[in-house]
């Protein structure tokens, strides 16, 4: 029982977590890059000087805690397949974002930010800009929809095993007083022992 609500509890953590980072793209794409990205090199004084704004500490901050609960979440929830199995796809689509993340957003990002060091026209910087924006909005899509599978987990039952006397009902099956006993009755139509009633 101990463990099924730190299944559950563990889940709630890892969906706020995911809302918080989807909060930061969202800012970010409506009201950050737009400024920072509009007139390279000029607009580089976004993210340079001593009153630049450092946004990586945000990031840095929420994906080891996301990365930290989501793993936490699938050992505590690993013995409900149903469970197990949502939070492996959602867990699959971060990390696939984290990898595009490091070989083209990250890098581009940087030269973004050393752009008035460089001998690259400002047209060309007007366009890279643009192509990173356009790109990141669907990565941010990507992440939006991998919330998704979070929230359908959250609707699965903790355990896998069935007819016990808290959630007999939920299995289906009805629970009825003997004795003072709690004994599981099969409804029509449920599974019992491997066949159907």
């Amino acid at each position: 029982m101990a463990t099924s609500r730190l299944g559950t509890y563990s889940l709630f953590l890892v969906v706020i977590l995911w809302g918080t980072l989807l909060g930061g793209i969202a800012y970010s794409h409506l009201v950050y890059f737009p400024v920072y990205l509009s007139a390279l090199p000029d607009s580089a004084v976004v993210v340079n000087g001593p009153y630049g704004l450092h946004e990586s500490i945000f990031w840095m901050t929420i994906h080891p805690l996301l990365i930290l609960s989501l793993v936490v979440a699938l050992v505590l929830n690993w013995k409900s397949r149903s469970r197990r199995k949502l939070i492996l796809i959602s867990f699959v689509i971060y990390f696939l974002v984290l990898v595009v993340t490091q070989i083209y957003f990250l890098p581009e990002l940087v030269a973004f930010g050393q752009s008035s060091e460089s001998k690259v026209s400002r047209s060309e910087w007007l366009a890279r800009g643009q192509r990173w924006q356009r790109l990141s909005w669907i990565r941010g899509g990507v992440m939006y929809a991998g919330i998704l599978p979070l929230l359908l987990a959250l609707t699965k039952p903790v355990s896998g095993r069935c007819c016990q006397y808290h959630n007999a009902v939920a299995c289906g099956s009805a629970s009825i007083a003997h004795d003072g006993a709690m004994l599981s009755v099969p409804q029509r139509g449920s599974v019992w022992l491997g066949t159907t009633i």
